[in-house]
């Protein structure tokens, strides 16, 4: 289930609030110069919009949070692959100063890896041997308000810069060589809700960013900044001041009843549409960009409040859809929505990827796959946002769609999914995409709340049913048929980042502990090495000095309550 926070740094809390590693000071500077393996961070880094656009053709450095602009998470490189795999080892393990919640993906360039946890936390370090450079401290405002837990999913970089959102929605840039702040700007406004999670992405001197903030009432948006001096370039509003109400939508993106009484909507619709301002869309990861279009793809959550839908009536676009804007100017291209008027909180928070896939007559095309909450896989045309197929349902489905009550509704899935935020990957010679999943039954109830002013605001709850078994399963979907090639279950839900490389594997990790690579033909597990917490990052690999490596981060999660632990570990064959 979701876990909500609302932070406000005054005395009383200030010792609660230095336990918790929410430190104040701006940079910690660690050891200079060049180690053994040759990473030299006296010679700082230069990341070119070439090299970006070329990130998922090359093995040496992990340069986007999901690899690429496509965000397909697939490494290319074969050194660690399924016949040798068994063998592989942890070369180190570095332990940061923040034990909570780590959903990061580091960012590798040159032999430097560049981390995060929660609390906007950053350090750089040598990728081979784990010794610390630099580390940063963002210096906290005095309020902050986010859903499920502190985190940080990672920075972005373009040239000597990095890039990071923070807990009370700043967007800062660093300089990568010394950690330095270069500047620092708002994004939104706290108070109101807003925060950041997500790990921003660059393109073209633009740093592109959403926003958190869909259990507290606020209007969501992805902008663009200047990535030189921070300023403003552009701003997509995911919910419109007009339209918002969309076309009355009866029946869902899979064609099932959704149980509206549109009829009561329109009536109340037409009484007060103002409600924009405090209709939700938050944007929880990163977009995928088309750079030859000149587009950008993402998905919207929940609308506000989660589950009492009769504060807003209308099907509450762009809420759970995906999206394409301009790169450019932010302009509107298309929308696809999954659910109109969601009261289940099943949002569309995993990140879309792009790639060709087969149409409906076989004909290969450019499409844009997203893993939904409900527990399919969707495949969309690139061009036009036309739904091609959704997959079979990789979890079960029951009671949909059952509206909620206020003794409470069982349906499933739950309200963390099917796919939560755990982005995707691809393996685009097998055609499969790799879909981490929950099982948890839950049951919805729905009580009348008006507009609180920047806190939460559910408007009910979902429960978990005591007693009921949660699981997990990672589905292998072919994207171009929609069935699933096989399945891998886990004694826990799973939530963090797959990543699958052309040595035929596919790596993830559980709340457990246990970091794992199946062979991604047919799911057989091949190896296992336990962290010792949670495994819920997402990992990486990249290459330095003709060695692959492959890095994830063990600090649990809140969501889940996974135990927590603060380390990210680096493994490779033995020499």
């Amino acid at each position: 289930m979701k876990r909500i926070f609302t932070t406000k740094r005054i005395a009383a809390a200030s010792a609660l609030l230095f336990l918790t590693g929410m430190a104040v000071g701006e940079e910690i500077q660690g050891q200079k110069g060049m180690n053994a393996s040759g990473a030299n961070i006296d010679k700082g880094i230069n990341v070119t919009q070439d090299q970006l656009n070329k990130a998922g053709g090359q093995t040496t450095n992990w340069l986007h949070t999901n690899g690429d602009y496509e965000q397909t998470r697939f490494y290319k490189g074969t050194q660690i692959n399924a016949g040798n795999v068994k063998n592989m080892r942890p070369e180190f393990t570095f332990q940061t100063e923040v034990r909570e919640s780590m959903e990061t993906a580091p960012i590798v360039v040159d032999g430097i890896m560049y981390m995060t946890t929660s609390y906007n936390h950053v350090y750089a370090l040598d990728a081979v041997t784990g010794k610390e450079f630099w580390h940063y401290k963002h210096k906290m405002g005095p309020i902050t308000t986010f859903c499920c837990g502190p985190n940080n999913r990672g920075v972005a970089v373009e040239g000597g810069k990095l890039f990071m959102g923070t807990l009370d929605a700043r967007l800062v840039a660093l300089d990568a060589k010394t950690g330095k702040l270069l500047w620092d700007t708002e994004i939104a406004d706290p108070e109101k809700g807003y925060s950041e999670t997500m790990a921003p992405t660059v393109v073209d001197g633009k740093v592109l960013i959403g926003t958190n903030g869909g259990e507290y009432g606020i209007r969501g948006f992805v902008k663009a900044f200047d990535a030189n001096t921070g300023k403003l370039a552009w701003t997509f509003h995911t919910i419109p001041e007009k339209g918002h109400e969309g076309v009355w939508a009866v029946n869902d993106a899979t064609g099932r009843n959704m149980h509206r009484d549109i009829a009561a909507e329109k009536a109340a619709f037409a009484r007060d549409s103002s409600f924009f301002q405090t209709l939700g869309g938050g944007v929880w990861m990163n977009p995928a960009v088309d750079v030859k279009s000149r587009t950008i793809f993402f998905v919207v959550g929940n609308p506000s409040p989660d589950l009492y839908g009769a504060e807003r009536p209308g099907d509450n676009l762009y809420t759970d859809s995906l999206v394409a804007v301009n790169l450019d100017t932010g302009a509107y291209k298309w929308h696809y929505q999954y659910i109109a008027h969601d009261v289940w909180d099943l949002d569309a928070v995993s990140p879309p990827i792009l790639m060709d896939v087969k149409d409906k007559n076989g004909k290969m095309v450019p499409g844009v796959i997203h893993g939904g909450k409900t527990g399919h896989v969707y495949v969309h045309h690139r061009d036009t946002g036309e739904l091609i197929r959704f997959s079979e349902a990789m979890v079960p489905q029951e009671n949909m769609w059952v509206l909620p009550t206020a003794q409470g509704a069982r349906m499933l899935p739950g309200a963390n999914g099917g796919v939560e935020w755990s982005p995707m990957a691809i393996n685009p010679k097998l055609r499969m995409a790799y879909a981490l999943n929950l099982h948890q039954p839950m049951t919805y109830h729905v009580e009348a709340a008006k507009y609180p002013g920047g806190k939460l605001w559910l408007g009910g709850a979902f429960k978990v049913i005591e007693g009921e078994k949660q699981w997990g399963r990672l589905a292998a979907v072919n994207v171009d048929t929609g069935k699933m090639a096989w399945k891998f279950d886990t004694e826990q839900p799973l939530i963090g980042g797959a990543l699958a490389t052309a040595g035929d594997l596919v790596f993830y990790g559980e709340g457990n502990g246990l970091f794992r690579a199946l062979d991604a033909r047919n799911g057989k597990k091949l190896w296992e090495y336990n962290c010792g917490a949670g495994a819920n990052a997402m990992p990486v690999s990249y290459t330095v000095k003709g060695r692959q490596y492959v890095a994830m981060g063990c600090g649990g999660n809140t969501q889940l309550d996974f135990k927590r632990g603060n380390s990210m570990v680096v493994f490779a064959l033995p020499k």
